[in-house]
């Protein structure tokens, strides 16, 4: 069943156009995510979804409820973790998620919630005193404790070092797990190949492509590159006559072999026919990186700065 469907949204501020004619659907149990440059409208469209902004145009259904006109029923259903949130230093983990608790009818169990997170050892650690990773996690609790159905995390780990965003997404698959469907808004292209069942590409407010991440990267480019290195004498013919490359560039020892087709296994064989050795023969895999290139014409921006975690 759809658990999100988005038909031609629209919405600008002033004259800048932020989103122009965006739709997408997510199924249940999905991991959807959102890829994207900032300024590419990602975060509009995820709050015009939770009915933070209305839209100039077009529709939006959350499990078959409209955001605007049906505002307090999507809040019992739908968990938002926003880009950038804050709560007040003195406030406790515990506190914070049993006072977020009282405000569903049917809020999930927040002391459950904190050891699936891992903050039961944090219970009674003030906000202030948190690392940036435990803040993640609590901010991810506060927006499961309303027994959602349908959760948003945008930008989830922006500025946790590489060992808490592993950590992170593994639990963001714990919480698929549970059945809870899961909006993904990244502009880190590991996260989202890692991650999502599908992903949307959104470039200048439009969408660009959607696909699952494997799909996408088929779609971008059939180009394989197979590196190498040999120690004894190769006649460059060797390779270049085979039916899948199309270039052979030599660096001192180091070769790299540009094709498409079955080329690992045709590089692979020839160069045994040859009766030469290749040294750390690999193929290099292209990934959502080169496809957001693709799709949008310019690379994803580089993570800013992490935060310690501890």
């Amino acid at each position: 069943m759809t658990a999100l469907e988005v038909r031609h949204l629209h919405k600008r501020y002033g004259q800048q156009v932020a989103v122009n004619d965006v739709s997408f659907t997510v199924e249940e149990g999905e991991i959807f995510g959102i890829i994207g440059s900032n300024g590419a409208g990602k975060t509009t469209t995820v709050e015009c979804i939770a009915g933070l902004r209305t839209p100039d145009s077009g529709t939006i259904s959350v499990l078959g409820l409209d955001p605007i006109k049906d505002r307090a029923q999507v809040r019992e259903r739908l968990g938002v973790q926003l880009q950038e949130s804050s709560f007040p230093d003195a406030i406790k983990v515990a506190e914070a998620l049993e006072l977020y608790s009282s405000f569903y009818r049917k809020p999930a169990d927040w002391r459950e919630l904190m050891e699936l997170l891992g903050l039961t050892e944090k219970r009674h650690t003030r906000y202030k005193a948190l690392s940036g990773g435990q803040k993640q996690r609590l901010s991810i609790a506060l927006a499961l404790v309303g027994n959602p159905k349908v959760a948003i995390l945008d930008e989830l780990t922006t500025g946790l070092d590489p060992q808490a965003r592993r950590d992170t997404w593994s639990l963001i698959e714990r919480v698929r797990d549970t059945g809870v469907t899961i909006l993904l808004v990244t502009h880190f292209m590991d996260e989202a190949e890692r991650l999502s069942d599908r992903v949307a590409v959104i470039h200048g407010g439009r969408v660009a492509a959607v696909d699952t991440p494997a799909g996408l990267i088929a779609q971008a480019s059939t180009v394989q590159q197979v590196r190498f290195r040999v120690r004894q004498p190769l006649d460059k013919r060797v390779l270049t006559e085979l039916r899948d490359v199309t270039d052979v560039a030599i660096t001192d020892d180091r070769w790299l072999v540009t094709g498409s087709g079955q080329l690992l296994s045709s590089v692979a064989g020839a160069l045994a026919r040859a009766q030469v050795v290749a040294e750390d023969l690999r193929l290099d895999r292209r990934n959502l990186d080169d496809a957001f290139v693709a799709f949008t014409g310019r690379a994803p921006q580089s993570p800013g700065p992490f935060r310690k975690e501890g």
